[in-house]
């Protein structure tokens, strides 16, 4: 091969090499999700997704009763975001200022540079032996209405269950619960609003996470969620809650 040729090829070489890789390359890909409209325009988002990674202002996850080898059963993603956090939701726990009794609830903000949801709620599911869909349903009320009360338009929630070695109620099950409570909590709060009982609050987006394992599973779950919701907002009829309404 002449010596000027074979030079210039082993240079091109070198700098494509050398090249840096494309945008396209360098963009992570955005995580699987489902979006299915709920009553009033609330969209439900089932998102494959840790609670660490949401960017919204608020993230709600749930944790047991605390018990003496409760936090030893824990793996996946609460454990990984409280690394994130420093041992934060850990300290909180061994020292009883968040036990996890059954409804209990404690929001903080998020330290800028640990995790992507700007606040974070922590709610209690109580006894473990003792879980069911109803309990689920009332932490799906509860979830909604602290999030009407900091305004945060755009929730992502995460029960954390099979985290904590309970496999006691089906994925798509508890998601199904909490949903339900969820769409039927935001129908009494826009209630409240038209009959001039409550400040202006919308819900863009509840987004439940899911892993890979679980996905179809919650979406099932929500999907059904929601046409039960649609049918028992139907069933509560238009009657005004209090004769003094606007």
């Amino acid at each position: 091969m002449n010596r000027p040729i074979a030079t210039a090829a082993i240079a091109i070489a070198l700098l494509a090499s050398s090249a840096p890789p494309s945008r396209a390359q360098d963009a992570p890909k955005p995580p699987a999700e489902t979006r299915i409209e709920g009553p009033e325009g609330a969209i439900e988002i089932v998102r494959m997704q840790g609670p660490y990674d949401a960017e919204v202002p608020l993230q709600v996850v749930c944790y047991f009763k605390r018990t003496p080898n409760s936090d030893s059963r824990m793996a996946g993603a609460p454990v990984e975001l409280d690394n994130h956090l420093g041992g934060l939701i850990a300290s909180l726990r061994s020292r009883g200022e968040f036990g996890g009794d059954e409804l209990e609830t404690i929001l903080f903000d998020v330290p800028e540079g640990t995790i992507k949801p700007k606040r974070l709620l922590l709610i209690g599911l109580g006894d473990e032996s003792s879980l069911s869909l109803d309990r689920m349903e009332r932490v799906g009320r509860v979830a909604l209405r602290e999030a009407v009360k900091i305004g945060a338009t755009k929730v992502a929630f995460a029960p954390l269950i099979r985290d904590q070695g309970n496999t006691k109620i089906g994925t798509g099950d508890v998601e199904n619960a909490v949903t339900r409570g969820v769409l039927l909590a935001y129908d009494t709060e826009k209630r409240l609003q038209k009959q001039g009982f409550a400040r202006a609050y919308r819900l863009e987006e509840w987004i439940i996470e899911a892993g890979p394992k679980y996905y179809d599973e919650t979406v099932a779950g929500v999907r059904k969620a929601v046409d039960e919701a649609k049918v028992a907002i139907e069933a509560r009829g238009s009657k005004p809650y209090s004769l003094r309404s606007k």
